[in-house]
C-alpha cells in the first residue's frame, strides 16, 4: 500500500484551488443571471461562456490540488490526452447544465436537472483526471466514498444554481459562488479519501508528462482566462444599465429636440 499525501506542499494548494473553484464558479454563475435577461445570440453567447467558466474553473481547481498530491515511492505523471479530455468533458457536461436552466420552461425542474448535470460534470472530470494519472503500482477506489462523493457534488452544484437563479443578487451570487467553490473542493478531496495505491515494485518507464511539463502551463493559462473574462464581464454594462443608458439617450436627444424648437420660435 503506498503512503499518500494530499497536501505536500502545505496549505497553499488547497487554498489556491479553492480560489480557483470560486472565481470559475462566480464568473459563470454571473454569466448565467446574464444568459437570464438576455434574449437570442446573446443569451447563447452567455452560456457559452458560463460553462466555459464553470468548467475550466473545477479543472484547474482539481489539478492544482494535485500538485499537493504524493505517493511514496513513486514519481506521478499524467496521460496527456486523458488530462485535455478531462477539460473538455467538464465544459461540456457543464454546458449541458446551464443551457437547461438557462432555456429550460418549468424553472424549478431546470435547477434541479441542471445541478444533476452539473453536478455529475464536476465527478466525472475528477475521476477521468485520476484515470489520466501514471504511477508505478494501481489506484484502487472505496466505492461508498466515491458515491458520497458524487452526491456532495451534485447537491452543492443545485443549491449554487438555485441561489444564484433564485435570489439574482450580486451578493447571492458571491454566495452561490462560495458554495459552489466548497463543493468542487470537497468533492476532491472525498474523491481523494477513497483512493487507494497499491505499489508495483517493477520498475516500469512511466508514460505521460509531469505536472511541471503540461498541467502547470495549461493550469496558469486557464487561471489567466478566467481572470480576465471576470474582469471583462464585470466592466461590461447589464441589461437594466443598457436600458438606463438608451433611455438616457433618448432623453437627450429629446430635450435637444426641444431646445431646437425654442430657438426656432
Amino acid at each position: 500500500m503506498g503512503t499518500m499525501n494530499h497536501v505536500s506542499f502545505g496549505w497553499p494548494t488547497p487554498a489556491l484551488s479553492y480560489l480557483m473553484a470560486c472565481v470559475g464558479a462566480a464568473l459563470g454563475l454571473r454569466c448565467t443571471l446574464r444568459a437570464l435577461s438576455a434574449t437570442g445570440p446573446s443569451r447563447r453567447n452567455w452560456l457559452l461562456t458560463a460553462a466555459a467558466a464553470i468548467g475550466s474553473g473545477i479543472w484547474t481547481m482539481h489539478f492544482v490540488a494535485m500538485f499537493g498530491f504524493t505517493v511514496e515511492g513513486t514519481e506521478l505523471r499524467y496521460d496527456v490526452p486523458l488530462t485535455v479530455l478531462s477539460l473538455l468533458v467538464a465544459v461540456v457536461v457543464v454546458g449541458i447544465g446551464v443551457f437547461t436552466v438557462g432555456y429550460g420552461r418549468h424553472r424549478g425542474r431546470s435547477i434541479l436537472l441542471g445541478g444533476l448535470t452539473t453536478g455529475v460534470g464536476v465527478a466525472a472530470m475528477h475521476y477521468l483526471g485520476m484515470a489520466a494519472l501514471r504511477l508505478h503500482g494501481t489506484v484502487e477506489y472505496a466505492p461508498a466514498t466515491v458515491v458520497l462523493s458524487v452526491a456532495i457534488a451534485v447537491g452543492a452544484a443545485t443549491a449554487a444554481l438555485w441561489a444564484a437563479v433564485a435570489i439574482r443578487t450580486l451578493v447571492a451570487a458571491g454566495g452561490a459562488a462560495l458554495i459552489m467553490g466548497v463543493a468542487v473542493s470537497c468533492m476532491h478531496y472525498t474523491g481523494m479519501a477513497a483512493v487507494h495505491v497499491h505499489l508495483d515494485p517493477a520498475r516500469t518507464d512511466l508514460g505521460g508528462a509531469t505536472p511541471m511539463q503540461f498541467v502547470f502551463p495549461l493550469a496558469v493559462g486557464l487561471g489567466s482566462f478566467l481572470f480576465l473574462t471576470s474582469a471583462f464581464v464585470a466592466l461590461s454594462p447589464t441589461a437594466q444599465e443598457r436600458a438606463a443608458y438608451r433611455e438616457a439617450g433618448e432623453l437627450a436627444i429629446e430635450d435637444l429636440g426641444a431646445a431646437d424648437l425654442d430657438r426656432a420660435a
